[in-house]
């Protein structure tokens, strides 16, 4: 059986997610998708609208036929680190391609921008350093040194890295080559609202953002049902009724805050991205401001970009120091969220040919990142169930992977 794989968050899932999946199996002629799914802390330092147990059922039921876990290091992680760990899963899953969106939509560009920088890697890498010293960040460095080199060969068709979903499929190519693997790269126009557009038109794929916004701006799921398919609108209305909490900031501020002044600004300094003093700020800020908003725009500068603070904060949020972080270096196993009967029988099939273990039950293995991903899974838990007894706490260890057979997919399609 031949594989394609695809990285994802589906926070939630929506329109363009199916067509992603869709289109990823046709173009690769695979028998399966496997995915990456980041677990309860996403990549732009945020937790997770609803939990990776329901972002799994919403993934299986959409064309997705096996999910794995991108661990708690990676998922929350820049972009070169995100990238290099669920390229590392997906290589180590067997799969033969892996398939991006992105805004150029062509394959061509993201290989001339590779051999580019190649080709001046000391000048690239010299104007990063530079740019990062005089107060840049460092996404806005990285796209100022390609523009420097570029300069020099303006005919060349490359890659924008300006745009965020090109900036995901250039470092996962890149981290593709780092590793020397076999996979293809391939990549489809992503359809519809940008990644980081916030509102919502008449067209039928929006952005997660966009989505997002519109349902904590209103609190009912009626205004962005034309954006997400039937099983991503049941799966919310459940989460809802059950829990009646999505997952955002501002809830979880609280418990961010107490952490933030519980430790003061010494143990700050040891919390992984925790920089140039920064803990200092992070403090005061929590010490006289009472909502996340009012906190963020305290903290956030020209230096510090929102999704690099947010990122700083979850890993003070979850007790992620720069000791752990260094005990996690490369994924070390293949944690199973759920998988259809196809994902089933392929699993059966090249099971023994995988280079990383398979994990289903978190009992049966021991890891620094594993127990790293049960106390995030936890702390978002604690912080979504609002510190009561209600908090599902424990999932980890209490919730197998999601089968196709245990799930009523077809009644959610």
């Amino acid at each position: 059986m031949k594989a394609t794989g695809i990285v994802v968050e589906y926070n939630p899932l929506h329109n363009g997610h199916v067509y992603h999946a869709q289109q990823a199996k046709s173009k690769t002629a695979a028998d399966i998708v496997i995915a990456v799914m980041s677990g309860n802390f996403l990549q732009r330092g945020e937790p997770a609208f609803v939990d990776k147990w329901t972002r799994t059922k919403m993934a299986l039921a959409s064309g997705v036929d096996i999910v794995f876990e991108l661990p708690y290091r990676f998922a929350t992680g820049n972009a070169p680190v995100f990238a290099q760990g669920a390229i590392e899963l997906l290589d180590a899953a067997g799969c033969s391609a892996f398939c991006f969106g992105s805004e150029d939509g062509t394959i061509e560009p993201f290989q001339n921008s590779l051999q580019l920088i190649d080709r001046h890697a000391q000048e690239y890498e010299t104007a990063v350093k530079k740019a990062v010293s005089e107060g840049v960040s460092y996404p806005m460095a990285l796209n100022q040194a390609y523009k420097t080199i570029l300069a020099e060969q303006p005919s060349l068709s490359v890659a924008d890295l300006s745009m965020p979903n090109n900036i995901l499929g250039f470092h996962y190519m890149e981290a593709a080559r780092s590793i020397g693997s076999s996979m293809k790269a391939m990549t489809i126009k992503r359809m519809g609202a940008g990644y980081h557009d916030d509102s919502l038109d008449r067209q039928q794929i929006a952005s997660a953002t966009g989505i997002r916004k519109s349902f904590f701006g209103s609190e009912t799921l009626d205004e962005v049902s034309d954006f997400i398919p039937p099983v991503t609108k049941q799966l919310l209305y459940e989460w809802q009724t059950e829990r009646a909490v999505f997952g955002n900031w501002e809830s979880f501020y609280p418990f961010l805050r107490f952490v933030i002044l519980r430790d003061g600004p010494s143990r700050l300094r040891a919390i992984a991205d925790v920089s140039e003093g920064i803990e200092n700020l992070i403090f005061r800020a929590a010490q006289s401001h009472d909502s996340f908003q009012s906190f963020m725009d305290a903290v956030k500068s020209k230096r510090y970009t929102w999704t690099r603070i947010q990122r700083m904060l979850t890993h003070i949020l979850t007790g992620f120091t720069k000791t752990r972080r260094a005990e996690m270096e490369k994924p070390t196993y293949l944690r199973l969220l759920g998988m259809t009967n196809e994902g089933r029988a392929y699993l059966n099939v090249r099971k023994k040919e995988l280079s990383l273990p398979l994990i289903s039950k978190v009992a049966s293995f021991s890891d620094p990142s594993l127990d790293m991903d049960i106390t995030a899974s936890d702390i978002y838990a604690l912080a979504l169930g609002d510190g009561s007894s209600a908090a599902k706490t424990g999932l980890d260890y209490h919730t197998s992977p999601i089968m196709e057979d245990h799930f009523s997919f077809k009644s959610l399609k």
